[in-house]
Protein backbone atom coordinates (compact mmCIF):
# COMPACT_ATOMS: atom_id res chain seq x y z
CA UNK A 1 0.00 0.00 0.00
CA UNK A 2 1.46 3.47 -1.07
CA UNK A 3 0.99 6.09 1.69
CA UNK A 4 2.50 9.56 0.00
CA UNK A 5 1.24 9.10 -4.14
CA UNK A 6 1.22 12.28 -4.73
CA UNK A 7 5.00 12.69 -3.39
CA UNK A 8 6.18 9.58 -5.39
CA UNK A 9 4.44 11.30 -8.33
CA UNK A 10 6.21 15.10 -7.27
CA UNK A 11 9.21 13.19 -7.12
CA UNK A 12 9.08 11.00 -10.19
CA UNK A 13 8.36 14.40 -12.29
CA UNK A 14 11.67 16.09 -10.91
CA UNK A 15 13.96 13.41 -11.55
CA UNK A 16 12.47 12.91 -15.03
CA UNK A 17 12.83 16.40 -15.40
CA UNK A 18 16.54 16.58 -14.56
CA UNK A 19 17.32 13.80 -16.61
CA UNK A 20 16.08 15.30 -19.76
CA UNK A 21 13.24 12.88 -20.70
CA UNK A 22 10.26 14.71 -22.31
CA UNK A 23 7.68 11.65 -20.60
CA UNK A 24 6.90 10.38 -17.28
CA UNK A 25 4.09 7.68 -16.55
CA UNK A 26 2.71 8.28 -12.82
CA UNK A 27 1.21 4.95 -10.88
CA UNK A 28 -1.00 4.89 -9.79
CA UNK A 29 -3.33 8.09 -10.17
CA UNK A 30 -5.65 9.96 -7.49
CA UNK A 31 -7.73 12.74 -7.70
CA UNK A 32 -5.53 14.69 -5.70
CA UNK A 33 -3.07 13.89 -8.20
CA UNK A 34 -5.33 14.83 -11.43
CA UNK A 35 -6.26 18.15 -9.43
CA UNK A 36 -2.58 19.20 -9.46
CA UNK A 37 -1.88 18.52 -12.42
CA UNK A 38 -4.38 20.37 -14.42
CA UNK A 39 -2.89 23.72 -11.68
CA UNK A 40 0.64 23.16 -13.20
CA UNK A 41 -1.03 22.78 -16.98
CA UNK A 42 -2.37 26.15 -16.26
CA UNK A 43 0.51 27.88 -15.01
CA UNK A 44 2.92 26.42 -17.81
CA UNK A 45 5.08 23.51 -15.91
CA UNK A 46 3.78 20.54 -17.88
CA UNK A 47 2.55 20.54 -21.62
CA UNK A 48 -0.40 17.95 -20.80
CA UNK A 49 -1.52 14.65 -19.23
CA UNK A 50 -3.16 12.26 -19.99
CA UNK A 51 -5.20 9.12 -17.86
CA UNK A 52 -4.78 5.78 -18.85
CA UNK A 53 -7.25 2.44 -16.49
CA UNK A 54 -4.89 -0.02 -16.39
CA UNK A 55 -7.24 -2.15 -14.14
CA UNK A 56 -4.78 -1.50 -10.97
CA UNK A 57 -5.28 1.79 -10.03
CA UNK A 58 -4.60 3.65 -13.23
CA UNK A 59 -1.62 5.29 -14.66
CA UNK A 60 -0.98 9.05 -15.83
CA UNK A 61 1.39 9.89 -19.09
CA UNK A 62 2.55 13.56 -18.60
CA UNK A 63 4.22 15.63 -21.11
CA UNK A 64 7.13 17.75 -19.08
CA UNK A 65 7.86 21.31 -20.29
CA UNK A 66 11.77 20.86 -18.80
CA UNK A 67 10.45 24.24 -16.63
CA UNK A 68 9.97 22.03 -13.27
CA UNK A 69 13.19 23.10 -11.59
CA UNK A 70 12.01 21.76 -8.17
CA UNK A 71 8.66 20.37 -6.70
CA UNK A 72 7.59 18.71 -3.76
CA UNK A 73 5.40 17.99 -1.19
CA UNK A 74 4.98 19.89 2.28
CA UNK A 75 4.63 17.65 5.28
CA UNK A 76 3.33 17.87 7.34
CA UNK A 77 -0.11 19.68 5.52
CA UNK A 78 -0.03 22.78 7.76
CA UNK A 79 -3.94 24.11 7.68
CA UNK A 80 -3.24 27.78 7.16
CA UNK A 81 -5.78 30.73 7.52
CA UNK A 82 -5.29 33.58 4.78
CA UNK A 83 -3.13 36.19 7.30
CA UNK A 84 -0.48 33.93 7.51
CA UNK A 85 0.37 33.01 3.66
CA UNK A 86 3.27 35.49 3.87
CA UNK A 87 5.00 33.18 6.39
CA UNK A 88 4.83 30.49 4.49
CA UNK A 89 5.20 31.84 0.91
CA UNK A 90 8.73 33.07 2.66
CA UNK A 91 9.55 29.75 3.76
CA UNK A 92 8.91 27.42 0.64
CA UNK A 93 9.18 29.81 -2.66
CA UNK A 94 12.91 30.88 -3.80
CA UNK A 95 11.69 34.74 -3.92
CA UNK A 96 8.62 36.33 -3.92
CA UNK A 97 6.41 36.01 -6.62
CA UNK A 98 8.11 33.08 -8.25
CA UNK A 99 6.78 29.75 -8.26
CA UNK A 100 3.47 28.58 -6.77
CA UNK A 101 2.17 26.71 -3.53
CA UNK A 102 -0.69 24.35 -4.14
CA UNK A 103 -3.39 24.74 -2.01
CA UNK A 104 -6.26 22.48 -0.55
CA UNK A 105 -9.00 25.14 0.53
CA UNK A 106 -12.88 24.05 0.54
CA UNK A 107 -13.65 25.36 -3.34
CA UNK A 108 -11.25 22.96 -4.70
CA UNK A 109 -7.49 22.74 -5.24
CA UNK A 110 -6.10 25.77 -6.77
CA UNK A 111 -2.57 27.77 -6.31
CA UNK A 112 -1.96 30.15 -3.62
CA UNK A 113 -2.29 33.28 -5.80
CA UNK A 114 -5.85 32.06 -6.40
CA UNK A 115 -7.21 31.60 -2.80
CA UNK A 116 -5.33 35.21 -1.99
CA UNK A 117 -7.89 36.48 -4.40
CA UNK A 118 -10.80 34.42 -3.54
CA UNK A 119 -10.09 35.18 0.26
CA UNK A 120 -9.77 31.58 1.25
CA UNK A 121 -7.02 30.06 3.51
CA UNK A 122 -6.84 26.05 3.12
CA UNK A 123 -4.07 23.47 3.97
CA UNK A 124 -1.01 23.46 1.86
CA UNK A 125 -0.34 20.55 -0.18
CA UNK A 126 2.72 20.90 -2.72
Amino acid sequence: MEHDILGRALSAMRNTGISGKPFVELKPASRLLNDVLKILKSEGYIKDFTFEDNKKGGAIKVALTGGINNIGVIKPRYPVPLSEFEKFEQRYLPAKDFGRIIISTPKGVMTHLEAKQKKLGGTLIA
